[in-house]
C-alpha cells in the first residue's frame, strides 16, 4: 500500500471522527454554583461523615424522604396528610403527567431496536381495453413481513433517548415537589386552624369576663353605687369582644374550607374538630444540615438539573439533523391471485434496501435549530442557578424566622405573666374602690392583647417549622436531636 493511499484513508477516518464528534451532544458540565459551607442563620452546623463541613452534592432525589410529619407526634395531622396524599386532585394530575413522561421515554427508547410489522391486503382492478377488447377484472392478494431500522450514525436516536429520560426524571421531581407542597400545605393549614381555635378560646374567655363585668356593673348601677358611664362602657366592651369572636369564626371557616380542598373533599362535607394550639413543646428541632445537601434534597432543584440535562441532549438531536440519516428496510412475503397462492414458494417476493438521506439546502433551518437548542440550554442553566439561590434564601429566611419567633415568644410569655398579675390586681383594686373602671378595662385589654399575641406566635412557630422542612426538601440529615429518623419508602408512582 503506497503512501498516498494511507494518507487518504487516514484523512477519511479523521473526517468521519470529526463529523461524529460535531453532531454528538456536548458533554454535560455541571454549572459552577457558589455554595456556602454553612447557613448563616443556622444555630448549629452539622459535619459530614469525613469530619469536614463540606461534601460533594450528588443526585439523591430517589432516596427516602422520611415521614417528617411524624416528628410532630400528632395523630390527626398524620391522618390528614395521608388522606390528602390519597385524594388530592393536583397530586393526581402530577402523577398522570409523570406517567406520560415515562411513556414518552419508552417511545423514544423504541427507536433503538428494529421495527417489525406485517401487512396484508387485497385489491381488485381492471386494465384498459386493448384494441377495443375489454380485459377481465382481476383480484390480487399479498402478505408481507416488514422490518425497518435507523442506524444511529450520528447520535440522533441516543440523544433523543437521553433527552426523553431526562424529561421523565424532571417530571418525577415535579411530582415530588407537588407532593411535598401538598403535605406542607396540609400541615400549615392544620396549624393555622389550631391557632385560630386557641385564639377563639382566648376571646371566648374575654367575652365571659365581659359578661360578668356587665352583670356586676348592672347590679351596682341599680344600687346607685356607680353611674351610667361605667355600665355603658362595660356593655360596649362586651359587644366589641363578641364582634371580634364572630369575625375570627370567619377566619376559621376559611381555613377549614382550604383544608377540605387539600383533602380532595367538598367544603360542605368536611368539618374540622376543635383543637386549640395551647402548647408548642411538641415542635421538633429541625437541623438545617449542610447547604450542599440542599442540592440533593430539593425536588425543584432536581427538576432544574434534569431540565439542563434534557436541553443538553437536544443539542445533539439538533446537530444530527445536519448529517446523513441511514435507514435499513426489508420486506418478505407472497403475492398471488388467491389467498392460497400467496403462501406458495413460487409466489414469494422480497425486498432489501438502504436509504441514505441528507440535507443539502434547508435555508438555514438546521443551523438555527442548533442555535435555538444552545440558547435553550443557556436558559435552563440560568434557571438552575436562580432556583439554587432562591432555595438558599428560603432556608435562611425560615431559620431566621424560627430564631426571631423564639425570642418574641419568650418575651411575650413573660408579658402574659405580668399582664395576668396586673389584671388580677386591678380587679381587686376596683372592687375595693381604689381605681376606676377605665383602669380595670385597660388592664383587662392588655391581658387579652398579649394572650392573643402569644397564641399567634405559637401558630407562627408551628407554620414556620413546617416551612423550614419544606425548604429543606422534605427531609433532613439524621441527628441525635431529632425524634424521628429519615426512613420512608418513596411515595412516587412506580412504572409497571
Amino acid at each position: 500500500m503506497n503512501t498516498n493511499t494511507i494518507a487518504k484513508r487516514t484523512a477519511a477516518s479523521l473526517m468521519v471522527a470529526l463529523a461524529l464528534s460535531a453532531c454528538a451532544a456536548p458533554q454535560f458540565k455541571q454549572p459552577d454554583i457558589a455554595v456556602p459551607q454553612a447557613y448563616k442563620e443556622a444555630a448549629k452546623v452539622l459535619t459530614g461523615e469525613d469530619g469536614t463541613q463540606w461534601k460533594q452534592a450528588r443526585a439523591a432525589e430517589a432516596e427516602p424522604r422520611g415521614e417528617w410529619w411524624l416528628a410532630f407526634k400528632d395523630a390527626e395531622l398524620t391522618r390528614l396528610i395521608q388522606e390528602a396524599t390519597k385524594n388530592n386532585a393536583n397530586l393526581a394530575q402530577a402523577a398522570a403527567r409523570l406517567k406520560q413522561a415515562r411513556f414518552i421515554a419508552g417511545i423514544a427508547e423504541a427507536d433503538r431496536i428494529p421495527q417489525i410489522g406485517v401487512k396484508a391486503g387485497a385489491s381488485r382492478s381492471q386494465a384498459a381495453p386493448v384494441a377495443g377488447v375489454p380485459s377481465a377484472p382481476a383480484t390480487g392478494y399479498q402478505a408481507h413481513l416488514t422490518a425497518s431500522y435507523e442506524v444511529d450514525l450520528f447520535g440522533r436516536v441516543s440523544s433523543n433517548v437521553s433527552a426523553a429520560n431526562a424529561d421523565a426524571a424532571a417530571s418525577e421531581a415535579t411530582y415530588r415537589s407537588v407532593l411535598l407542597s401538598l403535605q406542607a400545605d396540609v400541615a400549615q393549614t392544620y396549624f393555622r386552624l389550631r391557632e385560630t381555635d386557641a385564639e377563639l378560646a382566648t376571646l371566648n374567655e374575654t367575652v365571659s369576663l365581659r359578661e360578668k363585668s356587665v352583670h356586676v356593673n348592672q347590679r351596682r348601677y341599680d344600687l346607685g353605687d356607680i353611674g351610667e358611664f361605667d355600665l355603658s362602657r362595660a356593655k360596649t366592651e362586651l359587644s366589641t369582644s363578641r364582634a371580634e369572636a364572630i369575625g375570627l369564626q370567619q377566619q376559621r371557616t376559611t381555613n377549614e374550607h382550604a383544608l377540605a380542598v387539600l383533602l380532595g373533599k367538598p367544603a360542605a362535607d368536611f368539618t374540622a374538630s376543635t383543637n386549640p394550639l395551647n402548647d408548642i413543646a411538641f415542635l421538633p428541632v429541625i437541623p438545617a444540615g449542610l447547604p450542599s445537601s440542599l442540592l440533593e434534597r430539593r425536588p425543584d432543584i432536581v427538576n432544574a438539573q434534569r431540565a439542563m440535562e434534557a436541553s443538553n441532549a437536544r443539542i445533539g438531536v439538533a446537530r444530527s439533523a445536519m448529517f446523513p440519516a441511514l435507514s435499513l428496510n426489508a420486506s418478505a412475503g407472497g403475492e398471488g391471485g388467491s389467498v392460497a397462492d400467496i403462501f406458495k414458494w413460487s409466489s414469494r417476493s422480497w425486498l432489501l434496501g438502504a436509504l441514505l438521506s441528507a440535507p443539502i439546502i434547508d435555508g438555514g433551518r438546521n443551523k438555527n435549530n442548533i442555535a435555538r437548542s444552545e440558547a435553550a440550554l443557556e436558559e435552563s442553566v440560568a434557571g438552575y442557578r436562580q432556583r439554587v439561590l432562591v432555595a438558599f434564601a428560603e432556608v435562611e429566611d425560615n431559620l431566621a424566622g424560627l430564631r426571631i419567633l423564639a425570642g418574641q415568644a419568650q418575651q411575650t410569655d413573660d408579658a402574659v405573666l405580668s399582664a395576668r398579675r396586673s389584671a388580677a390586681l386591678a380587679q381587686m383594686l376596683y372592687e375595693a374602690g381604689r381605681i376606676g373602671y377605665l383602669d380595670l378595662l385597660e388592664a383587662q385589654r392588655n391581658l387579652t392583647t398579649v394572650e392573643r399575641s402569644a397564641v399567634q406566635l405559637r401558630g407562627s412557630q408551628a407554620v414556620t417549622t413546617v416551612a423550614l422542612i419544606r425548604t429543606l426538601g422534605g427531609g433532613w440529615d439524621a441527628s441525635p436531636g431529632l425524634v424521628v429518623a429519615n426512613a420512608q419508602a418513596s411515595l412516587v408512582p412506580q412504572p409497571k
